[in-house]
């Protein structure tokens, strides 16, 4: 069965039909494939039927979903796609972003509403609500792409293995990666077939390979592919190159998990000082701060104290993550996902404090 795809070459801006056979069972709902210069999209038809069995968001919402599609501009439509594929989420990108839309206006008319019963700065509220939904998603995003990363790290090994067995068997490269992508689950398995597609619309086996590592942002995985085009253009015994990096690579994944057992207990430390320790010795402090002023003089630096302390319990927080994600991962980035948890459970631990305290205490 033959798919027509519509190939958009960002420097030509010109729009070519590229016919794609075969195309592999399973992958007709991940409908944006990257290759060389050109963004080939699944033609409308298709993306339609993919959209009824993806759908996120009601019916009725369609139609503005339908008219970002055709507003936005193809090349952050497809960043953004690019982006949900990453994170294994397999919708389309405008319903993605109506979603967002729909939730900030609904989420922030509600925040207003509750902070006026409140007594509380509406703007504040508003602004909080419009955030929230796009803060939320970009999390879920993240986290969903690192956990991805870490799966397809897991399974490499054995996809190796399992290459390096077929090519003894005297199955070509290709036609073994394309065996293995027709069997077994898992983003790995998607990212095979992604790999597949590409080479049967043109792209070279070098190309599929280096553009998957891209994709997945993984210096492991780009270094394990391009060890094995290495071995593969030197013309050695390919099958011995694969068995040894996967063997290479199984010792890389197993040290990071030994590196993260062993600093455990300083992640801990960190953790409770940035939920526990600091919000409550800081509420603590702003308690007593309102005792004071209560029994005396008010003074105007009460209010600067607070301000401060719930700066510096934001600050420290997201310091934290960050140290985190360096501890854990060696990279900084990575802690980016602890830092938005962290942020608003010390928060969190430090408004209840300095907002109830005062009458626990009977002050």
């Amino acid at each position: 069965m033959d798919f027509f795809c519509s190939s958009y070459d960002s420097v030509t801006s010109s729009v070519k039909i590229i016919s794609v056979c075969e195309l592999l069972s399973g992958y007709t709902n991940k409908y944006i494939i990257k290759v060389q210069s050109n963004y080939i999209n699944i033609s409308k038809p298709i993306r339609n039927i993919i959209g009824e069995k993806m759908a996120i968001i009601p019916p009725a919402l369609s139609p503005i979903s339908t008219s970002l599609d055709k507003m936005l501009p193809d090349k952050y439509l497809v960043r953004i796609q690019e982006t949900l594929i990453r994170a294994g989420m397999y919708v389309k990108a405008s319903d993605i972003i109506t979603l967002v839309l729909v939730s900030s206006i609904m989420l922030g008319l509600i925040a207003m509403l509750v902070f006026v019963l409140l007594g509380i700065n509406p703007l504040i509220g508003l602004l909080i609500g419009l955030l929230t939904p796009l803060l939320i998603i970009a999390g879920w995003l993240f986290i969903s792409m690192e956990r991805r990363v870490d799966a397809v790290e897991m399974a490499t090994p054995d996809f190796l293995r399992q290459i390096a067995s077929l090519l003894r068997a005297g199955t070509g490269v290709e036609t073994a990666m394309e065996d293995i992508s027709k069997h077994g689950k898992g983003p790995l398995n998607d990212e095979l077939k992604r790999a597949v597609i590409e080479i049967k619309i043109g792209s070279t086996f070098d190309e599929a390979l280096l553009s998957m590592g891209e994709r997945l942002k993984s210096q492991n995985l780009d270094r394990t592919f391009r060890i094995i085009l290495e071995g593969r253009r030197v013309g050695g015994s390919l099958a011995e190159v694969l068995e040894t990096v996967a063997e290479d690579l199984r010792a890389v994944l197993s040290l990071k998990r030994e590196r993260k057992a062993n600093v455990m207990m300083s992640v801990m430390f960190l953790i409770i000082a940035a939920i526990i320790a600091a919000p409550f010795a800081l509420g603590m402090i702003v308690t007593y701060s309102t005792f004071i002023a209560s029994v005396g003089t008010a003074s105007p630096l009460t209010d600067a104290a607070t301000t401060g302390a719930g700066g510096y319990i934001i600050i420290h927080s997201a310091i934290v993550g960050i140290l985190i994600g360096i501890i854990l991962y060696g990279n900084p980035k990575k802690g980016v996902k602890f830092t938005i948890p962290l942020v608003l459970l010390s928060y969190g631990i430090f408004y209840i404090i300095k907002t109830f305290g005062p009458s626990l205490l009977g002050f």
